[in-house]
């Protein structure tokens, strides 16, 4: 991932203007860190398959992680999760204020999709790359799932309630990123559906290490806000720790068996990112 650090911080947003904080906030989340998690998983792939592609799937993996970004800055805000920290950095509402916060996710978010029509990809990968990105970053995904987290706040689920919830949120971004990368270079439909299932699962995985996460360690180990779900519907409020534990031991034992048996190319290719991750909340 090397490379796609060099090509985040040489392309980061550049704009002209009288405003004396506007660039320099709109990179300050994409240069505060992060797992990169999501553009791993699909440059990996290209990598894998189409190792030529790599350079013109780069601003793929640019476009992906700033629309994740907007989505944390967003998420940090006052009005939903009045996070101070985020990446082990504070968050935009408390470096600068509320209203560049939002703007500077607003910026983010469309960019993102600018980015992905300006790269240099055949124009119909590029429309099926939008399509993919905005169905499950929207009113269908990522935003339904900020939604129904607010919504519900103080509000116990059902825990397939709660998955629904989760799947929107978090896991449908990391599914379309597998997705993403098989598309680029041309995985057969079947295979793509099959990597889109896996990468819910592999988000819901995600999302319930987060919550132990948030319950077992610090600010300073957790890089963000911990402590900060007692009004949420986290696997945690609502299975307790133990039992989030074996929900996340049963769903990884699950994951790790559907990947060992992947074709050797795509195995190899997404083994250092999935192994990394399957295990962390143990």
């Amino acid at each position: 991932m090397q490379r796609f650090e060099q090509y985040l911080q040489e392309n980061l947003p550049k704009v002209t203007t009288i405003h004396p904080i506007y660039e320099d906030a709109l990179g300050d989340m994409l240069l505060a860190g992060g797992k990169r998690f999501r553009p791993a998983l699909m440059l990996n792939i290209v990598e894998a398959y189409e190792p030529l592609l790599y350079n013109s799937a780069l601003p793929i993996a640019m476009a992906m992680e700033m629309f994740h970004t907007y989505s944390l800055i967003h998420d940090d805000l006052p009005a939903m999760d009045n996070s101070p920290l985020r990446r082990g950095h504070p968050t935009l509402h408390i470096t600068y204020d509320e209203v560049t916060a939002i703007l500077v996710g607003d910026a983010l978010n469309t960019d993102a999709f600018y980015i992905i029509a300006t790269s240099p990809l055949r124009d119909d990968i590029k429309i099926k790359l939008v399509e993919i990105l905005s169905r499950d970053g929207g009113s269908r995904g990522m935003v339904l799932g900020q939604a129904m987290d607010c919504y519900f706040e103080n509000t116990p689920l059902k825990i397939e309630d709660i998955k629904e919830l989760h799947t929107n949120k978090t896991a449908k971004l990391i599914a379309s990123s597998i997705l993403i990368g098989a598309i680029i270079v041309g995985l057969d439909k079947k295979l793509q559906d099959e990597l889109y299932d896996f990468g819910i699962d592999m988000g819901l995985l995600f999302q319930i290490q987060d919550d132990i996460i948030d319950e077992t360690q610090t600010e300073e180990e957790a890089g963000k806000t911990t402590g900060n779900d007692g009004d949420k519907n986290s696997f945690i409020n609502i299975l307790g720790l133990e039992e989030s534990l074996k929900e996340a031991d049963i769903l990884a034992n699950s994951i790790q068996n559907r990947f060992d048996k992947f074709e050797r190319p795509l195995y190899n290719a997404l083994k250092p990112t999935v192994l990394k991750y399957l295990y962390r909340h143990q």
